[in-house]
């Protein structure tokens, strides 16, 4: 009777392990996937921008400064190394508060704001921006769940125990109050 008891209590043990791991795995994959969708969001922005430049070019030939910057943010943005969180963020808020400069500059020339192709243009950046703040969102969200899942007892043991570490936030939140802030100039 008491070997049955105590094999009861090892499997029960052992079912309770299995589906611990498994949700810190889960926790983990979930939280690999939604920085996955932040990539492809700013891979996507990316991808816009030179259209843009090209397109804002042909208007305002002498807000080259404006242009520049853009593409020294968009650079930056594709050097900043995919594992070093703080480092992207910073580049991909760099180039977020550049792109408000531009649009900023294009309040300037009728034409261009009535041009059908910057208007699509404009619209699917700014539909892709809204895309990027809700992956970091679903992001942050994901790594909260994974990080108390580490934190709270018995899980703790068992994830450390088993490797897993916290994931940092992906925090843009002070860059972005500094850039909301500062008024992007605009000089002719």
């Amino acid at each position: 009777m008491i070997i049955w008891i105590i094999l009861g209590l090892v499997i029960l043990i052992l079912l309770w392990l299995w589906l611990t791991y498994n949700g810190l795995v889960r926790a983990r994959v979930r939280a690999d996937e939604s920085l996955s969708d932040i990539t492809v969001q700013e891979k996507r922005r990316l991808d816009l921008i030179p259209n843009l430049v090209e397109t804002v070019k042909g208007y305002a030939k002498h807000e080259k400064g404006t242009l520049e910057e853009v593409t020294k943010a968009r650079a930056a943005v594709m050097k900043a190394p995919a594992g070093d969180l703080a480092q992207r963020a910073e580049a991909e808020n760099m180039l977020s508060s550049t792109l408000k400069s531009l649009f900023a500059v294009t309040e300037n020339y009728p034409d261009l704001k009535a041009n059908e192709n910057f208007l699509q243009l404009q619209s699917e950046l700014t539909d892709t921006e809204d895309k990027i703040q809700a992956s970091r969102r679903f992001y942050n969200g994901n790594i909260r769940a994974f990080n108390m899942k580490l934190q709270v007892f018995p899980t703790n043991m068992i994830g450390n125990m088993l490797g897993f570490k916290p994931r940092d936030f992906y925090d843009v939140a002070e860059r972005e109050k500094e850039a909301i802030k500062k008024a992007p100039d605009v000089s002719f």
